[in-house]
Formats: structure tokens, sequence, C-alpha cells
């Protein structure tokens, strides 16, 4: 079984998804609409940058957005096989609802570019804090989180893979928690630089502003199960998916456990789309290396690669049918 999986904030870079529109239509026809949708040229910001212009967060959100579904289209168009499921990190999340029919592009290019406005401007600068937990069971680091918040808000963000776990909340809160699991034997505990506090309770204003929105969009059914960051679990109707973004943007980010369901349900082949391969690194360290197999889709060569690598295991798999037979 295949599960093609989707690259949240932190993957973008200059030049994303300029091969793929050069060498695709249906690539350069993505970033046609999302130009269109937004009013402004998305695709030269993700072609050329600047850099510093890319990293704002209402830009970000609809660059990677828009690159994954410009490779996805690519796909399509190579004839590449409809997966089994689909998952995205965080802002993938949209990009995976794009890619299983619940969402339009043209929607989710404009909801995305307004939930990185919102979850900018729902915490002063400064106040709040992210920080990367290496090496810490994830009892160890929630506990840790409880004891150093006191008044404020300190709470695992990102549950990413064994080892990695994301905390988000108040900045002296992060801190106290992060010196607390330096103390309890953590091997490392490293802030992070990034503008807002995402998925934790101060999120919250954010999330009523965006569940407004979320009103005047129209939502389908999905041709796929997604499976969705808040429950790590299969969603296949419309308000079931529309229910999960809006709770996602103050929860935490399961997505070591949204693997761990995968590939239970006998996902062996993980196709991350979209720029960069951080996801891929995440399910190895998950599922263990020789448990699956990992291809990533960002450019030309890389959609190449994947598809001979399809191709040679379909084969295979032929093979060993005719062997049995």
């Amino acid at each position: 079984m295949i599960a093609y999986i989707f690259p949240g904030q932190g993957a973008q870079y200059a030049g994303m998804g300029r091969e793929l529109a050069e060498q695709f239509a249906a690539a350069r026809a993505v970033f046609d609409e999302a130009d269109e949708a937004l009013g402004f040229s998305l695709s030269r910001l993700c072609f050329e940058g600047p850099a510093e212009e890319l990293q704002l967060t209402e830009n970000t959100q609809p660059a990677i957005l828009t690159t994954s579904i410009a490779a996805l289209r690519s796909m399509e168009a190579e004839g590449f096989s409809v997966p089994d499921f689909v998952a995205g990190h965080s802002l993938g999340e949209y990009s995976a609802l794009v890619a299983a029919g619940g969402l339009s592009l043209r929607d989710a290019v404009r909801v995305v570019r307004a939930r990185g406005r919102y979850m900018q401007e729902a915490v002063p600068v400064g106040v709040g804090a992210m920080a990367a937990i290496l090496g810490a069971e994830a009892e160890t680091i929630s506990a840790a989180c409880a004891e150093a918040a006191g008044e404020e808000v300190c709470a695992p963000a990102n549950i990413n893979s064994p080892g990695q776990v994301v905390i988000a909340g108040h900045a002296g809160a992060v801190e106290r928690a992060s010196a607390l699991l330096k103390e309890r034997g953590t091997k490392r505990a490293m802030r992070l630089n990034v503008s807002a506090p995402f998925h934790c309770a101060l999120m919250r204003p954010a999330q009523e502003r965006l569940e407004k929105d979320f009103e005047q969009l129209a939502f389908s059914d999905l041709s796929v199960p997604l499976v969705s960051n808040v429950d790590a679990a299969p969603v296949r109707a419309s308000e079931a998916a529309r229910e999960g973004l809006v709770r996602q943007v103050s929860s935490a980010v399961r997505w070591r456990e949204s693997v761990e369901f995968l590939v239970r349900e006998g996902v062996t082949l993980f196709v991350e789309v979209g720029p960069g391969k951080v996801l891929s690194g995440l399910v190895r360290q998950t599922a263990g290396k020789d448990a699956v197999r990992c291809l990533n889709v960002e450019d030309a060569a890389s959609l190449s690669a994947a598809r001979a690598a399809l191709a040679e295991e379909a084969a295979q798999g032929e093979r060993s049918s005719a062997a049995v037979e």
C-alpha cells in the first residue's frame, strides 16, 4: 500500500517548483491558478525568492501548498497511481486535503494565507516560543511541560517521531521545561527560530478566526482517506475533515502516531510530495528504515526517480505473484 505525505512549514526554499513548472504543463497550471486566486505572483516568490519574503508565514504556507500540489499534478500527468492514504504535517494536511478532492486549490491557498496571518497575529512577537526536544520519552516531556507551565501555557506541539518532540507555549515556560528536561537527561533541548508558538493553546484566537472563514468554504467528501493530525485516524467525510483542521490550529500534531497507524494498515511505501525530505526522515525514524520505503517528488529528477522505483516495485510484485501461481 502507498501513502502520499505532504510537508509543512519549514520545507520552503527559494527556487522550489520552478523546474516542475518549466517541464510540466500541469504544474504550471497550478502556479497560474494560485497566482490568480491570491492576486499576486506567488509563483515568482517560489521560483526566485527573496528568502526573507518567502519565510513570512502568510507567504510560506500558500507557497508550500502550491508547490506540493504542482508536484502532485505532475505525478498524475505522468501516470502515477492513486495512493491508498494521504496525510500531511500541519500545513501539509491542507495539501493532502486538496489531493483527496476535499478542498479546491483556489480555496486552499486563500485560506492558508489567512491561516498564516492569523497564527502570526495570535501572539505578540517574543511572548511565545518553541523548542525541539531530542532523546526523551513523550511522557517525560509532557510531565516537564506541565510542571514548567504554572499559570502559563507549555505543551507538546509536534510529536514527530520516537525521540523527537517539539514543545510550544509562553517563552518563559518553554525555557523552564527545556531546563528541566536537560536536568533529567534529555539529549538536547533546542530553542527554534520560529515566529509564533504553533499548535498550542495560545493559538486559540487564530483557531476561532479560521473557523469563521471555513464557514464560507465548500468542503467535499474525500476520494482517499486522510489521516488527520489531531486524531491520528482516517477521515473521509467533509465535515470531519473541516472539524479536524479547526482543532489542529491549537492541538498537537500527532505525526508519529499517524505514521504508526499507516504502517499498521499495511502501508510500506511513503511518497513525500512537495519540497524537501523532512517527513521521509521522520517516517524512517518511526517505522524503521528497513520496514518501509520512502521516495520524494519535488522536481523533475526526483519525479523521474520515483516513477522508475515504483515501476520496478510493480514489476517485482508481478513476478512474485507469477511465482506463487
